[in-house]
Order: structure tokens, then C-alpha cells, then sequence
């Protein structure tokens, strides 16, 4: 438990999220958005959610919900948010001219001690925190959707990112109770979504191509690796799946693997590819049409919540 204080910027669904995460581990959290009514909005909303996930039994940490709930406050004075902060965890939209806006006014007022790190799914650290003052302390740590049930975070480094800055955080995702993942440098799209565009690029194609339908081509993850994948990641599949381990895998299936990758044909683009994204999307709202989203979410954090718990209870 912690009474340090973290501060989080940007009050909607990922903000609040990550407030939840630090007041779970006893840290003391201030959410900053630039409208009041929007940061008591986000605050109402985390009060309900918390009393909401303890009667589900889904909620982290040791202190009751009226206990997070009073480590959590709410300001619009980002000089006041940074003061004395361990840490800022910055969840504002993807916009990049928003974010190096906004890392321009923080670099104003940083402290020393304070890590700045952006969840973003899409921007390179590089490309908001150039030229700034205080730009060894930033560096990304992007949160899978939901980050509340989903541990995984990637941490990912600008080129003058210090190691230091990236090892505080790691730890500190470690005491949330978190995944952390190191990238040792950046890359577009990082690793998560890299190896997620190649799944949803050759799904597409396979539906596309009249193949294989939505639902099925979906059950090969759900009922299929994503079984395996919830427990070993790919490279430890392909190491238990030969007498040798990963390099007799790759010896016995090396040859197969790269015929079959050099099928794949070129990359879609699913902007302009109408008659393909109209098919897919007929089948998906089949499978669960828009009114039934929400129901289909919260059984998702629902499963992943069960998943969570089974999953720390392994050796």
C-alpha cells in the first residue's frame, strides 16, 4: 500500500480505469480534466463502478470501495495535478497535436521525480516529446481495453527515455498488479497491435475470400489458440509442440510456415474494401447485434475477470 500520489490526465473511460488501478493499491489519485463537470461526472461514474465490481466480487485490492473511493479526487489546474506526483498517467484522445500540446504544458511544470507516461494504442513516444525539457521521464504504458480486467501493459521507450524512468514504471505496474512488457525500443503500432493487425489482416482475407464465415473464422481463436494463448504465449506453444523444443519446432515446421505466410497475399486496406467490410459486418451484427454491445461487454469483463483470478492462482 502506498500513500503516494498519481495523477491522471483525461477523465473518460481509460482515465478512470487507471484511477480505479492506483486506488486499489492504496495510492493516492487525482483525476484532471479541463471541465469540472466532466471530472464530477467521471467521479460519480468510478463511485458506482466500484460499489458495482465489489458486488460482483470483481474488485481489486484490500480496501473496501469507500476507501478507493476516498484516495480519488478531481481538479482542472494541471499545475496542481503535477505537484508532488510519483507519477502522471496521461489518457487524453488520440489526437497528436493534443498530445504534444498538452506535453509541451507539462514539460513547463514537471518535477524531477515525476514519470509521465502516455496509454496511447497509436503515437510513438518519440513524436510528442521531442525537444522537450523533461523528456527522459516519458515513455508510454498502454493498457489493453479493459485495463481494469486485462493486466497486460506495454512499456514502451522513446530513444532518450532514461532506464531508470523505464524501470519505475515497471515496477510500479508491478505493484498495481499488472502485466508489464518491455519493448527495448519504439516501433509503430508496438508489439501488441502488430501481432493483432496480423491476425485481423488475414481474418479479413479469409472472409473476404468466401473461406470461411465470421463466426467460424472467430471460434478458431475463441475455441482454438486463444485456449492455449490464455496460458503460453506462441513462441512457448511452438517450444512444447516438438521432442527438441522451439529450435526442432522450427526445423520440423520452418519450411511449412514460410510457404504458407508467402500465400498471404498483400496487406488490406478495410477502409476501401466496402463489399468486404458490408459482409463482415452483416455477419458480426448477426452475432451480436449493436443494441446487445453493452450485454456482450460486460460479459466479456465478466470472463475476463474469472480468467484474472484463475490465472493468479497458477504457479
Amino acid at each position: 500500500m502506498s500513500c503516494q500520489k498519481i495523477g491522471i490526465v483525461g477523465s473518460g473511460l481509460i482515465g478512470r480505469a487507471w484511477a480505479m488501478l492506483f486506488a486499489a493499491a492504496g495510492y493516492r489519485v487525482q483525476l484532471y480534466d479541463i471541465l469540472e463537470t466532466q471530472v464530477d461526472g467521471a467521479l460519480l461514474e468510478i463511485q458506482k463502478e466500484l460499489h458495482s465490481l465489489k458486488a460482483k466480487g470483481a474488485l481489486r485490492g484490500q480496501l473496501s470501495p469507500e476507501a478507493q473511493f476516498e484516495l480519488i479526487s478531481g481538479c482542472t489546474d494541471l499545475k496542481q495535478l503535477v505537484e508532488n506526483a510519483l507519477h502522471i498517467q496521461e489518457c487524453i484522445p488520440e489526437l497528436l497535436q493534443l498530445k504534444r500540446d498538452l506535453y509541451a504544458q507539462l514539460d513547463e511544470v514537471l518535477e524531477s521525480q515525476t514519470v509521465v507516461a502516455s496509454s496511447t494504442s497509436t503515437f510513438m513516444p518519440s513524436l510528442y516529446t521531442e525537444g522537450l525539457k523533461q523528456r527522459s521521464q516519458m515513455l508510454v504504458a498502454h493498457p489493453l481495453n479493459p485495463p481494469y480486467f486485462i493486466p497486460l501493459v506495454e512499456l514502451v521507450p522513446a530513444p532518450w527515455t532514461n532506464k531508470e524512468t523505464v524501470e519505475s514504471t515497471r515496477q510500479l505496474m508491478l505493484a498495481l498488479g499488472q502485466r508489464p512488457v518491455v519493448l527495448n525500443r519504439e516501433v509503430q503500432g508496438f508489439a501488441t497491435n502488430r501481432i493483432q493487425y496480423a491476425i485481423l489482416n488475414e481474418v479479413w482475407r479469409l472472409v473476404g475470400g468466401g473461406i470461411i464465415s465470421v463466426e467460424d473464422v472467430d471460434r478458431v481463436l475463441s475455441d482454438g489458440l486463444g485456449l492455449r494463448y490464455a496460458l503460453l504465449g506462441s513462441l512457448e506453444t511452438a517450444h512444447l509442440n516438438a521432442p527438441g523444443g522451439v529450435a526442432d519446432y522450427f526445423q520440423r515446421f520452418g519450411g511449412e510456415i514460410a510457404a504458407v505466410s508467402a500465400s498471404y497475399g498483400p496487406t488490406p486496406d478495410m477502409r476501401n474494401e466496402g463489399e468486404t467490410l458490408a459482409e463482415i459486418a452483416r455477419q458480426c451484427e448477426e452475432l451480436v447485434p449493436l443494441e446487445a454491445l453493452q450485454q456482450r461487454r460486460a460479459t466479456r469483463d465478466e470472463f475476463l475477470t474469472r480468467l484474472s483470478t484463475l490465472k493468479r492462482q497458477l504457479p
